[in-house]
């Protein structure tokens, strides 16, 4: 199966996500990332093995996508690289060098702000031998696999996002937030059912964590709806599951996607991921 001339893939689950082989990020030319670039979006989801890549590397390579986004939180930057969030367990000289455990939990990045992110991409520098994986689901096979009723009710339902609620409230990490990223963070509204400006084709599009209502239902029977959905969407059908290699680069589509990472031995395994961000636009 191929892409563009010189982009060799075959699917990481049937029918969605593609490996692209043979390709060194490092040294590609301009016309072999434009055929990258063109699988990421057709396909929902991009992994290449075998990758040697410094932080600056990084952030060249997902020019390619966009403009690469900046973090909410800046104390786990890579020093000299804003672009460049570190995902680790890793203690240097008594201070963590990474969050810990970020990302457990159903979710699309950024689903807080009015223009959530656009791909995710993750940098396999150190990689426990087991546990650690990544799990992203296929939301539009999702979608289409609701029955016409089921779709009727959902399609144009809104969702009310809060960070300030998630920070507050999650597993790992909780938090207050300082009134700085209050302001800089306000409560925002998008659809349950999100349309890819690519090709027009609709996804599922619920979050666990930053969802606190369903505009125009109580409360409760809200939440009860997108707790359903995204059970529904993350089912092992629409679910590719990702073990690293040290090397490996993946990187997903938020807008028609969730993931997740699964936990592992911190006391035996060290973790390190580089990850960046594409920005987004407005979703509807």
């Amino acid at each position: 199966m191929s892409t563009l001339v010189n982009i060799r893939t075959r699917p990481l689950m049937p029918g969605f996500g593609a490996e692209i082989l043979g390709v060194d990020l490092a040294t590609a030319d301009e016309e072999t990332l434009k055929g990258v670039v063109d699988t990421f979006h057709r396909h929902g989801a991009i992994m290449l093995r075998d990758q040697k890549m410094s932080p600056g590397q990084l952030v060249d390579f997902i020019s390619n996508f966009g403009e690469p986004e900046d973090h909410t939180l800046k104390e786990f930057t890579v020093p000299g690289h804003p672009k460049v969030y570190t995902l680790s367990n890793r203690v240097v000289d008594g201070k963590p060098i990474g969050a810990h455990n970020d990302g457990v939990g159903w979710h699309t990045d950024y689903s807080y702000k009015a223009e959530p992110v656009m791909a995710t991409m993750l940098y396999a520098v150190e990689v426990p031998p087991e546990g650690s994986d990544t799990l992203v689901a296929d939301c539009v096979a999702a979608w289409n696999a609701l029955p016409p009723e089921k779709q009727a009710e959902l399609d144009g339902k809104i969702l009310h996002h809060s960070y300030q609620y998630f920070m507050s409230t999650r597993e790992y990490g909780a938090r207050e937030l300082s009134d700085e990223l209050k302001a800089q963070n306000p409560d925002v509204y998008h659809p349950l059912v999100r349309t890819h400006p690519a090709d027009g084709r609709k996804a599922l599009w619920p979050s666990t964590g930053t969802v606190i209502e369903v505009m125009g239902m109580p409360k409760q029977e809200g939440l009860d709806l997108v707790e359903e959905m995204v059970e529904f969407a993350t089912q092992d059908r629409f679910v590719y599951r990702h073990k690293w290699r040290k090397g490996d680069i993946m990187m997903w589509d938020n807008r028609c996607t969730l993931h997740t990472g699964t936990l592992y031995d911190d006391t035996k395994y060290i973790r390190e991921m580089h990850r960046l961000w594409v920005r987004g636009d407005k979703p509807y």
